[in-house]
């Protein structure tokens, strides 16, 4: 048997639905172990979250039991001895071979395993490219569950599938804050935004761009011209959701490094759609440029100071 964890915000569980779902249609014996959601866990956490998969209809899933989840993650008596001494000796204790942790940007690995308890965030577009058919009849959206928001979205949607529309998610807010900030920050500049436009009004010069962000104070500021730009500011808190439907309708779209708008790129039906990420997605990750436009084939890759990869 081989279980996944699930864990993070949306845009994570995401991607580890994702492998899940490749494992399950490789033939696999796999389920979901949703323990990270347990209140008595999450009381513990900094920024809290709730299990949302659920909101998609088409996401079925298998969750794991008590027991199969520790058949995987308890060590006998012997272990924990082990590990003791191995502590007290000044020896690394031996990893649980029954775990499999995420280090590097893709494992190929995973696909071969049986017998697995596998923990990862599995960002990387190369772990499930070929079944992303698949996983946008999964993604299904919800619907607004308020009648005018849902009526204004489908509003929207409809006149970004007519025009040369582009989708520009800027993350602020908890990037901003240290530690995050050392790791995540000064990788989707504002040198790196203003490149990324560029690049959509040189290809056509009535592109319109609708800014999505948490942070509408600094969208309204920034991107004042209503001519130009549009600022979704009404999908908030669990109908954030609506904004990766509405990004899934642009012409383009431009990701910061951030899952939830890799997501809005990945579910984008459009034959002729151009997507634009950070070339990096961490400040201590290495990065070689062979390597990542094999793992994220398509996709158009711009550095912090603008520059295309």
């Amino acid at each position: 048997m081989l279980i996944v964890k699930i864990a993070g915000g949306l845009g994570n569980q995401m991607q580890q639905y994702a492998v899940y779902t490749k494992l399950r249609e490789m033939g696999k014996d796999v389920k979901l172990d949703l323990s990270w959601f347990d209140p008595k866990v999450q009381k513990n956490m900094l920024a809290p979250r709730e299990f949302e998969l659920s909101i998609f209809k088409n996401a079925d899933f298998e969750e794991c039991t008590d027991e199969e989840r520790d058949y995987f993650l308890k060590r006998n008596a012997l272990q924990k001895l082990f590990g003791k001494l191995a502590k007290g000796l000044g020896i690394r204790d031996n990893e649980n071979p029954r775990v499999f942790i995420e280090k590097n940007m893709y494992h190929s690995e995973i696909f071969e395993f049986d017998d697995m308890y596998i923990n990862g965030y599995f960002a990387c577009q190369k772990y499930y490219e070929d079944y992303m058919g698949l996983l946008k009849e999964k993604f299904v959206f919800p619907e607004h569950p308020d009648e005018l928001l849902q009526t204004r979205n489908m509003t929207l949607a409809d006149k970004m599938d007519k025009e040369p529309s582009v989708s520009v998610h800027i993350r602020r807010g908890d990037y901003l804050d240290p530690p995050n900030f050392e790791m995540l920050g000064n990788i989707a500049t504002e040198e790196y935004y203003e490149s990324a436009m560029n690049y959509f009004l040189c290809r056509n010069p009535d592109t319109h761009f609708y800014i999505f962000t948490s942070d509408h104070e600094y969208a309204r500021n920034r991107y004042s011209d209503e001519s130009k730009y549009t600022i979704v500011d009404w999908n908030v808190g669990k109908n954030s959701v609506q904004d990766l439907m509405l990004m899934s309708h642009c012409r383009g779209n431009i990701c910061a490094n951030s899952t939830f708008s890799f997501w809005g790129a990945r579910l984008n039906r459009r034959d002729d759609k151009e997507v634009i990420r950070t070339y990096r997605m961490r400040n201590n990750q290495p990065v070689d440029p062979d390597i990542m436009h094999d793992y994220w084939k398509g996709w158009i890759l711009m550095d912090e100071k603008g520059s295309i990869i």
